[in-house]
């Protein structure tokens, strides 16, 4: 009677063992296939800046540089919330230090935060290449601060003053191959409202994004959420609107 009973015993214990292993199992399976499903969409969707001009309909990716500032980025990210638009953030790291609290709002409300320096400052950036190292670290460290996320890495890199221009641009030319082993690529633009330019009215500033728009069917608009020229802000909700007229959706680099 012993044995039977130490028997029926044991067959209970490897019952629950077998159990809780098969239940293990399952929800680490579940969640593996779950984790490669999504990794597998992220990798379909990402976009490819190499070949971001080469994609079909009419797209505009909306971009705000040398921010955040207290006095414009919040009134873009309202006007962007009515709009339901999602658009991309090159920070400055010393303002993302200022402002944390603007940078975790832009992040919650689903923008993208892109890496455009610590100090926007060329004669600092392009001293030496640990300079330029530096500079894209630091703004990472600041963003990740505000966000909540260690070790944040945001991919995506645009130069001051952009790639295109003469402005140091041997040292561009050489950086890139940095920003590269860095995982990082960058990015300019093909349409913009010149507003760091000169002063404009707000009616000329929506001029200029129209002409720089024309025959385009990929744009990446330039602005910026700072008042030191022009406050783009005012004339952002027109933008929009001008844009959705002539057909354009919307996307942000995630």
């Amino acid at each position: 009677m012993k044995i039977i009973l130490l028997k029926q015993k044991n067959i209970f214990v490897y019952t629950i063992i077998l159990l809780i292993c098969i239940f293990i199992y399952y929800n680490f399976f579940t969640k593996y296939i779950n984790i490669t499903k999504e990794v597998s969409n992220n990798l379909e969707n990402r976009i490819d800046i190499n070949n971001i001009y080469n994609q079909n309909g009419k797209i505009a990716y909306l971009t705000f540089d040398d921010g955040p500032t207290i006095s414009v980025t919040p009134k873009i990210l309202d006007i962007l919330k009515k709009h339901n638009i999602k658009a991309t953030f090159f920070v400055i790291g010393k303002k993302v230090k200022e402002n944390p609290e603007i940078v975790k709002r832009t992040y919650n409300d689903g923008h993208f935060i892109g890496n455009h320096t610590y100090s926007h400052n060329n004669s600092i950036l392009y001293k030496n290449s640990e300079n330029f190292i530096s500079e894209i670290e630091k703004t990472d460290l600041e963003i990740g601060k505000a966000i909540g996320i260690d070790n944040y890495h945001s991919n995506l890199f645009r130069f001051p003053n952009g790639f295109m221009s003469n402005i140091y641009k041997t040292e561009k030319e050489n950086y890139v191959k940095i920003l590269s082993n860095m995982g990082y690529s960058y990015i300019d633009w093909n349409a913009l409202n010149k507003d760091s330019e000169k002063k404009y009215t707000n009616n000329q500033l929506l001029n200029n994004l129209k002409q720089s728009c024309k025959n385009k069917n990929i744009l990446i608009v330039l602005m910026h959420d700072t008042k030191d020229v022009n406050d783009s802000s005012n004339v952002l909700d027109d933008s929009i609107n001008y844009l959705k007229n002539q057909g354009y959706t919307f996307k942000n680099f995630y």
